[in-house]
Order: structure tokens, then sequence, then C-alpha cells
């Protein structure tokens, strides 16, 4: 896996140009491109999230959109129009910014659900269908959406089944004080995306995800990322847990990073390094518990402290004891009364 390793490395390095003190969210976005998938950035303004979109696209070399989503905005504007064209007398589709290979859906929950709902045939499917007639996406095709978590007035949260669609969550947060200095150096005369420059091409980059399919997974360990998942779904503060597309997320992401380590093989590390920002984001937590501000990433970290590694000799008792799961799952499979 040496070739997706150094692959990884030029990316984050030339990113990390742009980016200050922000290598392990780089590396998120890295994994998601590798798998395929798609990232949802939440964070309050001016941190550098559409900036590490350009970034990330300007290093691969690959087109690059940017959709503001508005209370105004229709699925048209999304995804194209068919216009006629009168010389030839025939309609002719303009495609929308989503067709591009990386586009940044910015304060995504602005919009109204019907022209969010525009994005989820394109990001389940890579392609969009307008007046009948289906248009596949470029490849590889990744959406980069954004949200403000603090702002609630004049947005719409973003449905479950949107949500579940998003390989990733992550939040860049503010730079260290010694970043932040760095960041205003870096900027003295100009800005340093103006000086960014490509350093893998897209077929390099395809043969990458092509590689990620041959990491190896042993059955423990796909045994362990299915605990996991159903432990969220058993968990008292959770009101609905993960599904399969969740199992599915954390297994693909879990290779693109041991791939990204160099490692052609999975370890529970890679397992638990991926837990957080591939599930929190899917559970619903219970109204009792947001009262206590229990959210998804402290249930997972929750789980991920009493579930056994797979290999590890137990130290503690069995997790269904230990953390708020749902007593009575297995009494009620063997009839017996607690």
């Amino acid at each position: 896996m040496e070739p997706v390793q150094a692959l990884s490395e030029r990316i984050i390095t030339n990113v990390e140009r742009v980016i200050v003190g922000k290598r392990r969210e780089v590396q998120l976005v890295l994994v998601a491109l590798l798998c395929r998938g798609h990232v949802l950035i939440e964070d309050v303004p001016g941190v550098g999230k559409t900036v590490l979109a350009k970034a990330i696209a300007r290093s691969i070399g690959s087109s690059f959109k940017r959709i503001q989503f508005t209370p105004d905005l229709l699925p048209s504007d999304v995804t194209g129009v068919s216009i006629f064209n009168q010389r030839t007398g025939q309609f002719e589709f303009r495609p929308g910014p989503v067709v591009a290979q990386i586009v940044l859906a910015d304060e995504i929950n602005r919009a109204t659900p019907k022209t969010q709902s525009a994005l989820l045939e394109a990001m389940e499917e890579s392609q969009i269908t307008v007046d009948g007639l289906t248009h596949r996406l470029p490849d590889p095709f990744i959406v980069l959406a954004t949200e403000n978590p603090i702002e609630y007035e004049g947005t719409f949260p973003l449905p479950e089944a949107q949500l579940d669609r998003f390989l990733i969550r992550i939040s860049l947060g503010y730079p260290g004080h010694r970043g932040e200095v760095e960041i205003l150096n870096r900027q003295h005369y100009t800005h340093p995306l103006n000086l960014l420059e490509q350093v893998v091409g897209i077929d390099e980059l395809l043969a990458g995800q092509e590689m990620v399919k041959r990491v190896f997974v042993d059955d423990s360990l796909k045994e362990y990322i299915v605990m996991i998942v159903e432990a969220t779904r058993e968990h008292d503060d959770v009101y609905l847990g993960a599904g399969p597309r969740g199992s599915l997320a954390l297994y693909n992401t879990a290779r693109a990073w041991a791939a990204m380590a160099g490692r052609d093989y999975v370890i529970p590390d890679d397992i638990k390094d991926l837990a957080e920002p591939t599930l929190a984001h899917r559970l619903i937590v219970s109204p009792s518990a947001r009262m206590k501000n229990v959210d998804g990433r402290m249930v997972v970290r929750e789980i991920l402290m009493s579930l056994p590694v797979p290999g590890a000799r137990p130290t503690s008792p069995s997790p269904e004891r230990t953390i708020g799961w749902r007593s009575g799952r297995s009494a009620r499979g063997t009839g017996t009364n607690s």
C-alpha cells in the first residue's frame, strides 16, 4: 500500500500549505475521497471550510464548483435545466453546479428540504435526473457540505436520510494561537491558495481508490465493527442507532485509513480512530439525553471504551453491565424475566 501512502502524503503536505494545524481533518477528507464518500463539515464561519475544499481540488487537478444554499434556491439551480434551442429545435441540457468532481455545498441547512433532496440522488448514485433523462456525474465525485451548528433561525435541519449519506462528519474548529499567527505570516503578500499546484493526477487517485479495496480485514475485526454499530442501537441515550450503512462506512474508511498508513491490513486502532467521525452523525439522541447535553460523539466514545478489543485480554465486566445499554434484550430472547 506504499503507493496510496505516498499519494496521500503528497496531497496532505500540499493542502497543509494552506490549512494550518488541521492534519487529522485533512486526512479524514482524503479518506472520504479514497472511499468515494461525502463529507459534512459542521463549523462556524471563517475557519477555512471553503479553502479546504478548493485546496483538495487543486491538489488533485479536479473540477470544483461551489453552491451557496439559500432559502430561495431551487432544485434546478443545483442539478441544471433543459433549455429549448430555437436554432436546432431541440432541448439542450445546461448542467448545474453539481456537475463537478468536487462540489462545495455551503450552508446546506439554509435550503428548503426540496432543494436539499436534489443532492440525494447525486450523492448516492453519482448521477442526476432532469426531465426524465439521467446524466452521469464525473469521476471522482465528492460533496463537501457545510453547516453552521450555532445558527438555527432560517435553517432547515438535514433529514436523517440525507445525514446518513455523508460518509464522514468533521469539525475544523479554531486554529491554535501559534497556528493563527502562522496564517497571518503566510498571507502577508498573497493567499497561499493562489500558489497551490497539482501534485496528484486523477488517474493516480482512481488507482488508489481501487487499491484500498484490496486491504485485508480479519473476521474478528468485522465482528468488532458490527458490535460497535449494534451497541449504538441498544444504548439508553439513543433513540435511533446507526444502520448497516454505518457498518459499511466504518468498514470502508478503516481500510482507507490503513492504506494511508502503508498497511495492507486493518488493525483495531484503525476502527477506533474512524468510529466517531463515521457513526456519531447517524445517531438520533433521545430528548432526555439531549437535556443532559449528551450527543452522538459522547455515545460513540463511551461504546469504544466499554467494548472489548479483538485480541485483547478482557480486564472489565461485559459492556452491557458497564454502560447504559437497554436491559432486557437478552431476557426477551431467552424468555426470562429480570
